[in-house]
């Protein structure tokens, strides 16, 4: 039957910093358009994401700071908002999200985080509106609890994930794709596992031609046993920060590929928001829901081929 898991907190909404940006109205929209969708649906509340699980990835001392909503500023601006007490709290909590998405997944073939995807955190650093990295913190959880033993970070957000790439550069059971535009943010790019730079304008059958060119030999490789995907929706034409030209059914058939790919091997998937900006939320939360259903509706179409077991400590605790 087809439903669509999805983890949300109320966190997810905290008020937005006085300085800043970022629209923080569009995880609102996200749920609005889900729950208006009438496509079926379950929601879960995530758990804080334990502290010494965002150590495990990110310097102490950057955790405290997050924690204590004590960022220095020359931080905050690379940030793109200030870390307030209710950003820290929201932030533990979208950590927390991906990790029970890849927990859900595991259960029901495809969850989604309805916020994260804060793929360019780094080590001891926020950067590009991303707080921690629950990209590498939820893989290192999940590998180190005996969840997961390979890892595959499929990031098709607009830009490239060099907080992912950097954090999980010295191992060898996580694997990060990236496919992003080349001349997007950040300008510096990291090092991922599999680059696949695109030029501007790369519009629906380009950007297909390339991720069917790269995702099939990557899962037969690197044979993981678990996926985590950075679903940004930036790639769409009419995006504020984006350079790539797909429309709503490029998009549509990027998640359909991509979760055919991994659940036609078995293989669970949780997705991550990403990025998605315009000036009405609304819009940009409509894009997010789509892609959700989408990867839902995809998913039901396989039989669960894994264990029905969450094996986890849902309250996070420990």
């Amino acid at each position: 039957m087809a439903i669509l898991h999805v983890v949300h907190h109320v966190d997810y909404m905290a008020p937005a910093p006085t300085r800043g940006t970022f629209r923080f109205d569009k995880y609102m929209a996200v749920m609005e358009a889900l729950r208006q969708s009438g496509y079926p649906l379950v929601e879960h509340a995530p758990p804080p994401m334990p502290r010494r699980w965002l150590e495990a990835i990110h310097c102490p001392d950057y955790v405290e700071e997050v924690f204590t909503a004590s960022v220095p500023q020359v931080k905050e601006r690379r940030i793109g908002f200030p870390v307030t007490p209710h950003i820290s709290q929201r932030v533990q909590h979208t950590n927390g999200g991906t990790w029970l998405a890849a927990q859900l997944a595991k259960k029901h073939g495809y969850a989604a985080n309805s916020a994260a995807g804060s793929h360019h955190a780094l080590y001891e650093t926020g950067a590009g509106y991303c707080v921690f990295n629950d990209l590498a913190v939820a893989a290192n959880r999940l590998i180190a609890e005996g969840d997961a033993q390979r890892v595959l970070v499929i990031d098709l957000d607009v830009h490239q994930g060099d907080g992912t790439a950097s954090l999980t550069a010295l191992r060898d059971d996580v694997f990060t794709l990236s496919v992003h535009a080349e001349k997007n943010f950040p300008v510096r790019k990291a090092r991922s596992s599999l680059d696949v730079p695109l030029a501007d304008g790369i519009d629906d059958d380009g950007f297909l031609e390339a991720l069917d060119r790269h995702l099939p030999r990557v899962f037969e490789s690197f044979a993981p046993d678990m996926v985590l995907y950075q679903a940004g929706v930036d790639v769409h034409d009419d995006d504020r920060l984006g350079r790539l030209a797909l429309t709503d059914t490029g998009i549509e058939r990027r998640d359909r590929f991509v979760v055919e790919q991994a659940r036609r091997r078995g293989l669970p998937v949780a997705s991550a928001l990403g990025g998605g900006y315009g000036k009405d939320p609304r819009e940009v939360g409509q894009r997010h829901a789509r892609s959700m259903i989408t990867c839902a509706d995809t998913n039901a179409r396989f039989e669960r081929s894994f264990p029905v077991s969450l094996g986890c400590d849902m309250d996070g605790a420990g």
